[in-house]
């Protein structure tokens, strides 16, 4: 039996999303599998888009987030007067003229930026496919996540099961070192970002036996995985997606006793792994983003353009702190698009934060929008020590988990329906709407 042809946009996308988590860990430029998902991306949403008979409308103040995003990388690799250089950053940074003398890109790196536009609008053209879909299609998508979850959970445990040597090298165009991903944080950040979910599916869909194996599942990976980023943060998204979403869920206090205690446990693991790492003071993230901040007070009117991070740390890079291992991302998502973008990108960066919180006070009633708004809030915690958004598989997560919080039809759907009241109807308990005759 075929499936209605409005049911194949939701497959489309959600094939999209499942294949980013499949071959979308990796974190180097130039990656064929980055490429693959973002044209699949563009491609995937634009049939999706067209062929959506009733879309339903996108907020108005997203779309201009989006098309000011995309436009402040297309201004970077625009050549402009040299003259509106002057000043702006150091000599070393202008780089060579474009065709003329009297002519210069903002970006330092042109290929690199045209990489990171691809990206984006890969991202942009899901995120805006997911948006037009219907509210039911849109949670449809949400097995195709779980599906991508589990494929990296199952190769996670294959890995840490065998032996101490986990690096499998050949399969993909990058060495995989955790679930099916190159790193190990961006692997427990796929964890954590999914646990509001398997919470939800247990609280909310009837599933609490099979929620709580997966959390379970996902809280024991998270602890062999090694991440400390991870582990803390896979703590707390458990602790407050129990607590924010059981209030409005059937389960008994029992049940949240019992969770509790196994999250007490889970602690005195978290800080054994913890404890047993030793932390360098001098060469870590404090020294990146000391570093990346002198990059930015040089250059914080017009940026040094998106993906030439590598680039340009290297000139603000203390001579004693040079060694074999070369430092290619801040650790800090926010510090290192504020040295690519400039002022501009701090800006959107703050609009987006805005927007979000906004968008947090619409969707109280619908817990499917809070779970997905736990687990952006706990992935944009994650870019303060790391940086999760620069891989495919978390970018194309990323946009999917916005696409429900701004997506109208929940929201619509939610308060439209009726509130229900518990009566006794010869004996049976029944729910029906308040004003409803019983």
């Amino acid at each position: 039996m075929s499936a209605r042809p409005s049911e194949w946009d939701k497959y489309l996308l959600g094939s999209v999303l499942f294949t980013s988590l499949l071959i979308g860990g990796g974190t180097a430029s130039g990656l064929y599998t980055d490429t693959l998902v973002e044209i699949v991306a563009i491609v995937s949403a634009a049939i999706a888009v067209s062929r959506t008979s009733t879309p339903t409308a996108i907020p108005g103040s997203v779309l201009w987030l989006l098309f000011l995003a995309v436009a402040l990388i297309v201004l970077q690799i625009v050549p402009l007067p040299a003259s509106l250089f002057a000043g702006l950053r150091p000599g070393v940074l202008l780089g060579a003229p474009w065709l003329v003398d009297e002519t210069r890109f903002i970006s330092v790196g042109v290929g690199r930026t045209i990489e990171c536009l691809l990206y984006v609008a890969a991202s942009a053209a899901f995120f805006l496919g997911v948006m037009r879909l219907r509210a039911d299609q849109v949670y449809g998508l949400l097995p195709f996540f779980f599906m991508g979850v589990i494929c990296n959970g199952l190769a996670g445990a294959i890995q840490y099961s065998l032996s101490d040597n986990i690096a499998i090298e050949g399969l993909l165009p990058f060495t995989i070192n955790a679930g099916l991903f190159a790193n190990r944080n961006h692997f427990s950040a796929l964890l954590f970002v999914s646990i509001p979910f398997v919470v939800y599916y247990g609280l909310f869909r009837g599933h609490l036996l099979s929620g709580a194996i997966g959390l379970i599942a996902l809280l024991l990976l998270l602890l062999a995985a090694g991440s400390r980023a991870g582990v803390l943060i896979g703590l707390a998204v458990t602790v407050v997606s129990i607590i924010f979403l059981s209030a409005r869920s059937r389960i008994s206090g029992f049940s949240v006793f019992v969770l509790f205690v196994g999250l007490s446990v889970y602690v005195m693991g978290a800080w054994t792994t913890i404890d047993a790492r030793e932390i360098d003071p001098a060469f870590g993230r404090a020294e990146f983003a000391r570093t990346t901040m002198d990059g930015i007070k040089e250059n914080w009117v017009t940026g040094v353009g998106f993906g030439n991070f590598q680039k340009v740390y290297q000139i603000y890079e203390k001579e004693g702190m040079i060694f074999r291992a070369y430092v290619n991302h801040a650790h800090n998502e926010y510090l290192e698009m504020a040295l690519e973008g400039g002022v501009l990108a701090a800006v959107l960066m703050a609009l987006y934060l805005i927007l979000l919180l906004f968008a947090f006070s619409r969707i109280r009633r619908d817990s499917f929008q809070k779970a997905a708004f736990l687990s952006v809030a706990f992935l944009l915690v994650h870019s303060l020590v790391d940086y999760p958004l620069r891989t495919a598989a978390l970018a194309m997560t990323f946009a999917y988990m916005n696409a429900i919080i701004f997506h109208r039809g929940i929201t619509e759907r939610m308060s439209q329906k009726p509130e229900l009241v518990e009566v006794d109807h010869n004996g049976d308990k029944l729910f029906v709407p308040v004003g409803a005759s019983r």
